[in-house]
């Protein structure tokens, strides 16, 4: 069950990332919803009472309005604006209640709000990288050099390169593992942190050369280890708050694999600091 799941989750993620524009769009909105739900389900656990409704609503808004402003359909700045609005409508929400929020209702609120909202919106602007590159609204700001780096292959790549990851992680770790990373996860290994970077940056350097990007040897380095390292702490940090919840796994939705959140852990941070990245080897070139 467990490997006919995930490569039912593989194939579906492959189209969508194929697909792009309205379909990856309504994937990434559709996932996080999900994952947020999960998220509070946790947090719930824990006697905390989120804005679950309002913070719902407002994720899947600032994804789509991010998907609408790099297409030049609405101004530049208004997905920013929506996490700003969608911030103070949750503190009123949390406000107005017979029963008034805690701190620590307000907190888990706003970082449902950052963590699959904000964030996973990264997704859209790697997908999108195109169009960001032709709008007049991102003029300016950087992609100078932009050789053969399209919307399709850096987000195939960066993909890959969690996969890859993940694979090596994990039989290495398994085979060699000897020392403990963290206390969060006794499974994972320094071995197997260390297997897990030299398989994304294999898989880097691989698909760099095969997508002919100039320097490709030390742009799949970059990536292979940034990769790498930031599915770690997705994985990680959805480990400490189970941890705390005390469950095993976000949800059951996924048989064999747990809830959504548990499957797109290692996604979250990933995209913003891979946008940055390219941004900044343009602005010195090395793209």
């Amino acid at each position: 069950m467990r490997l006919k799941s995930g490569l039912i989750i593989g194939i579906f993620g492959l189209l969508v990332v194929l697909l792009g524009g309205y379909y990856f769009t309504f994937a990434v909105t559709f996932l996080t919803y999900f994952a947020l739900l999960e998220l509070f389900r946790m947090a719930e656990f824990k006697g905390i009472k989120p804005a679950t409704k309002t913070a719902l609503v407002s994720c899947s808004l600032i994804i789509i309005s991010t998907y609408l402003e790099v297409n030049g359909i609405l101004e530049k700045g208004i997905s920013n604006a929506t996490l700003s609005i969608s911030s103070i409508v949750i503190f009123t929400w949390l406000l107005l209640q017979p029963k008034p929020g805690k701190i620590a209702d307000i907190a888990t609120s706003i970082f449902g709000l950052f963590y699959l909202g904000f964030l996973p919106s990264y997704w859209i602007k790697l997908r999108e990288l195109d169009s960001i590159v032709a709008s007049s609204n991102y003029s300016g700001n950087g992609f100078s050099n932009y050789n053969n780096l399209t919307g399709f292959n850096i987000t195939l790549i960066t993909c890959l390169l969690i996969v890859s990851s993940d694979i090596g992680s994990y039989f290495i770790g398994k085979k060699f593992g000897k020392r403990f990373l963290s206390p969060i996860s006794p499974g994972k290994t320094i071995e197997g942190l260390l297997g897990g970077i030299l398989c994304s940056v294999f898989t880097g350097v691989l698909f760099a050369y095969i997508f002919n990007w100039n320097n490709f040897v030390l742009i799949g380095i970059i990536f292979g280890i940034i990769v790498s390292l930031m599915a770690l702490v997705g994985d990680l940090i959805e480990s400490m708050m189970k941890r705390d919840a005390k469950l095993k796994d976000s949800g059951n939705i996924l048989p064999g694999h747990g809830g959504i959140l548990d499957r797109i852990d290692s996604y979250i941070f990933t995209p913003s600091l891979i946008f940055y990245t390219i941004l900044a080897l343009d602005y010195f070139k090395v793209i």
